[in-house]
């Protein structure tokens, strides 16, 4: 008998295979609690490994089973890294703002002595650009692979950068306010606003928020974990992102700011000669805005920590942007395209309206600035 020539149907030509069970696959168990000789393959969860050939064992947390399922490995840690294209977007954002900032700061250095930068309040004005250049500085430190230094500096920098921008623009707004305020009544000047008190007053306001954020890091130590957002993913992050307690280090400063508004929604009818007030509104409503944003953000992305960090980024370099762009750019452009507006003259101009509370106003600003040579405002 030849069985090479015969077949078992035509349509058939192979023989029926009489076997009970196959072998299983990869990652298979064995399941034969129905029958002694025979078997059903059963697949492992991705999380489990093949023990033996009739047991599938769960990994350990932080580990996943490899390809054969013959045992676990340790999971592939994810982080936030510099070369990822959000990192390289932020950062890229960030230098930019860093140049521009730099380049204010030699601006007003240069021109140190124009009436222009006079009539800033110098000093505050370079504790805001200090605070803007923090601020854009944050990102890299957002960025940087989680560690406890790491994890500490993020706590104390950004509540920190945000405390002196609005710091600054705070006192410069509440002295205006004081100003104008008490030329309605009095013509005696006000107190505390000769630039050494502001300095002081805004160095007060900002050490409030360096105890706030020192009593926190003290009581909740700062550190890095890995993080098991699900089971087969493992991120390595600060103990304070995947909670709301950053929220801490933005409580007083969003504090700050909402004053900041206050004073500048309240200054927004004085002279025109005396514009920084619009300017700095213009930088107080535009933040808060960005704010009413950022808030619902980062309180809805806790399980997805990159984008709560490049959310965060974003937020603190576009805040600093605003500043730049509505406190500072005006100066610049007027020291280096418009010099026959700095001078003190023109500095002084004012619409006349026939106020004598406006005239006593403007008198009474002209004089609280000897201290700032005779400090006059936009």
């Amino acid at each position: 008998l030849d069985r090479d020539i015969l077949t078992f149907r035509l349509d058939e030509p192979e023989y029926p295979m009489s076997v009970c069970s196959f072998p299983c696959d990869v990652g298979h168990r064995k399941d034969n609690k129905d029958s002694e000789c025979c078997w059903a393959c059963m697949p492992c969860e991705y999380n489990e490994y093949l023990k033996d050939e009739f047991t599938c064992e769960k990994c350990e947390t932080g580990y996943l089973p490899i390809e054969d399922k013959t045992m676990c490995a340790e999971m592939t840690v994810i982080y936030l890294r510099f070369s990822d294209g959000e990192a390289i977007g932020t950062m890229v954002f960030s230098i930019c703002g860093i140049i521009a900032t730099l380049f204010v700061i030699a601006v007003f250095v240069k021109y140190h002595d124009t009436p222009v930068v006079k009539a800033s309040g110098r000093e505050l004005c370079y504790i805001l650009l200090a605070g803007t250049f923090l601020c854009y500085s944050v990102t890299f430190i957002m960025i940087a692979p989680p560690s406890s230094y790491i994890c500490g500096a993020q706590k104390f920098c950004i509540g920190t950068a945000f405390s002196i921008c609005y710091a600054a623009i705070l006192t410069k707004t509440n002295r205006i306010s004081r100003i104008f305020n008490s030329g309605k009544t009095t013509a005696k000047r006000p107190g505390f606003i000769s630039p050494k008190s502001q300095i002081v007053i805004t160095l007060g306001l900002v050490l409030f928020q360096v105890v706030i954020l020192s009593a926190w890091l003290f009581a909740f130590p700062p550190m890095d974990k890995i993080h098991f957002p699900t089971p087969n993913t493992a991120k390595w992050i600060c103990n304070g992102i995947q909670n709301f307690s950053y929220m801490i280090a933005f409580s007083y400063p969003i504090i700050l700011l909402l004053c900041c508004t206050y004073y500048a929604f309240k200054t927004r009818k004085i002279p025109e000669a005396f514009n920084e007030a619009k300017f700095i509104g213009f930088t107080t409503y535009t933040t808060c805005i960005l704010w009413l944003a950022f808030v619902p953000i980062y309180l809805t992305t806790s399980d997805d920590v990159e984008i709560r960090i490049v959310t965060v980024c974003f937020t603190i370099s576009l805040s600093a942007t605003v500043i730049l762009a509505c406190i500072f750019i005006p100066k610049v452009y007027i020291i280096l395209f418009r010099p026959e507006r700095n001078v003190r003259s023109s500095m002084m101009k004012s619409k006349s309206t026939g106020s004598s509370k406006q005239s006593t106003s403007t008198s009474i600003y002209s004089s609280s600035s000897n201290e700032n040579h005779r400090m006059a405002s936009y």
